[in-house]
């Protein structure tokens, strides 16, 4: 007799919820409303998960060539190629070059440039092609005397200085 009303409660039970599992979230919620003070709790964030800030920074005042940071105000690109002097390189996944401009009083103050391929170098737009473990290779465009386009390679090497 037990196990006939226990069958016949836990049918009624099983038939019931699908039909208490459409409110069980809004009565849930409701539930929630009239004990807390926050008006969505849903909403909260995990508070296992870690908590990421992202602080908003001026670029205006960081130098940065992908995510390189640099305490240069002034870029390379408008140095002449002559005065560049190669002071290191450092190869790897991502190449670059270190330089320093001499001349203009450069020398006595050592601002050194960060150079990667890819760049544009010179009042010309000399391009890096490769960052070599002697040196850096600069591909500049020019029009010769006959109108037509000729390339020319700089060899710029590691300075021993």
């Amino acid at each position: 007799m037990k196990k006939i009303k226990f069958l016949i409660v836990v049918s009624i039970v099983m038939l019931a919820l699908p039909v208490l599992g459409e409110e069980s979230g809004e009565a849930q919620y409701n539930l929630f409303k009239s004990k807390t003070y926050v008006k969505n709790p849903m909403d909260l964030r995990d508070p296992f998960k870690r908590r990421i800030n992202k602080k908003k920074t001026d670029d205006k005042n960081k130098n940065h060539i992908d995510g390189i940071y640099s305490n240069t105000p002034d870029s390379i690109e408008n140095k002449q190629v002559e005065n560049i002097k190669i002071i290191g390189v450092v190869i790897g996944p991502q190449r670059r070059a270190m330089a320093k401009v001499m001349g203009d009083g450069a020398s006595n103050d050592p601002t050194i440039y960060y150079i990667k391929e890819g760049m544009k170098i010179g009042e010309n737009g000399a391009e890096v092609k490769a960052i070599l473990p002697g040196g850096i290779v600069l591909v500049e465009k020019i029009r010769n005397v006959y109108d037509q386009d000729e390339y020319l390679e700089t060899v710029i090497p590691v300075s021993n200085d």
